[in-house]
């Protein structure tokens, strides 16, 4: 009896320090994995506000990641074109369509790394805006998807980011910046003088079906992830168009109607973002249209801290029943800095920067970026630079720990605000 109770108690011992071993490892190893976002990080807009599944407030204070996926010739390492589609037309044909998307890659891979997405969060940011086109998914405007290898659509470009983003707890605004066909006539659609997205023809229903699917698809991709904050539909629709005001809202509002039913279809809870960008009734009240869970989104480059602050008041208060955010802004001349910080907070308005970093002549110092290209940086001319020199000047001398300086705007203008 005696030694039947003792391995009786030997074997209790051996399955409750079994069980504690087991425990603590358990507990030790879903401390490791949980980094970064959880569902409860997850954004919804609830009235005028943003907020996260535990129904804390949440202010996004950000910056975009300008020219990285989609470029422009002021911003870019780039000469001898006047925009993102001029530079591959002109890379495809000379070297062909797999070599010019090498470099395109070559770039991407350079322009945005670990390195910058950590010196974002180290400045205090809570979010990223990233700007993209068509032609990240698309090789033309006859929908020939880029496969990845094993023959899939291939978004590990945004899936990287929003990966990277989401383990240092910073939010991504996936934004389109140019959608197929054109939405407006600026360059910084990925072609100038090229809207053709809202054309009555046979032409623009299938600019419009393809940007459906192209949403559609991103959408499906990051469905239930948290550190997507919101899908950015159309970048500064009709920018530059020589249209009027009602001419504009009517387009405007027909084509966030129809991509705010591709998303809603394969995703249900992530906010939707509309831009109103430059005046205050560019857009219909949400309700009347049935959007859901939306924020609308404005811009402003004026130089009056006056108009700055009437214009965040009007849209603020015109459109009473969704968050504001202005996804784009620079002090400059008579706005300052100090003062577009305090209307912003005050408003309660989600914002971010444009932008991170820029290169070109002065903009080691320039209001527009936070870290600028130093003194002797070398573009790339397209039309004239070998392979190997494009491929080099879009090496690892545009890392931003290369090639670029603070311009001491986060430090002077921007810390103390975050």
């Amino acid at each position: 009896m005696k030694n039947t109770f003792k391995a009786l108690l030997s074997l209790m011992l051996a399955i409750i320090t079994a069980f504690s071993v087991c425990s603590v490892g358990f507990s030790a190893e879903t401390a490791d994995e949980v980094t970064g976002f959880t569902d409860e990080d997850f954004l919804t807009a609830k009235g005028r506000n943003l907020v996260n599944r535990n129904g804390e407030k949440v202010q996004l204070k950000g910056v975009n990641l300008g020219s990285w996926m989609i470029w422009e010739d002021w911003l870019s390492p780039y000469e001898e074109a006047t925009d993102h589609y001029s530079v591959l037309t002109t890379l495809e044909e000379r070297f062909g369509r797999e070599k010019a998307y090498e470099l395109f890659n070559t770039y991407m891979d350079n322009w945005i790394t670990e390195y910058d997405l950590d010196e974002i969060k180290s400045m205090g940011f809570n979010c990223v805006r990233v700007p993209f086109w068509f032609r990240n998914f698309y090789y033309d405007d006859n929908g020939t998807k880029i496969l990845d290898e094993n023959g899939e659509w291939d978004f590990s470009r945004l899936e990287w980011v929003v990966e990277e983003c989401s383990e240092r707890e910073l939010y991504v605004i996936l934004d389109m910046h140019g959608a197929v066909g054109y939405h407006s006539d600026a360059p910084h659609s990925g072609k100038g003088y090229s809207c053709g997205y809202y054309e009555d023809t046979e032409q623009g229903e299938r600019y419009r079906e393809l940007t459906d699917e192209l949403w559609s698809a991103i959408a499906e991709k990051f469905v239930g992830n948290p550190a997507v904050a919101m899908y950015d539909l159309l970048n500064e629709p009709m920018c530059d168009v020589d249209a009027g005001e009602l001419e504009r809202r009517k387009n405007n509002t027909m084509a966030y109607s129809r991509l705010y039913d591709a998303v809603r279809a394969v995703d249900e809870d992530h906010v939707i973002t509309m831009e109103c960008i430059w005046t205050a009734f560019a857009l219909p009240q949400a309700w009347t249209k049935g959007w859901d869970n939306v924020v609308y989104q404005v811009h402003f480059y004026n130089n009056s801290n006056f108009i700055f602050n009437l214009f965040a008041f009007f849209t603020k208060w015109i459109y009473f029943d969704v968050p504001m955010f202005m996804g784009e802004f620079y002090p400059h001349q008579r706005t300052t800095w100090e003062n577009c910080f305090k209307t912003l907070n005050k408003q309660n308005y989600s914002w971010c920067l444009w932008t991170y970093k820029a290169t070109g002549h002065g903009m080691w110092s320039s209001d527009w970026c936070l870290r600028g290209s130093k003194d002797g940086f070398h573009r790339a001319k397209v039309q004239t630079d070998s392979y190997e020199e494009i491929a080099r000047k879009w090496g690892e001398c545009i890392r931003t720990e290369n090639g670029f300086q603070d311009t001491g705007h986060y430090e002077n203008n921007v810390k103390g605000n975050l």
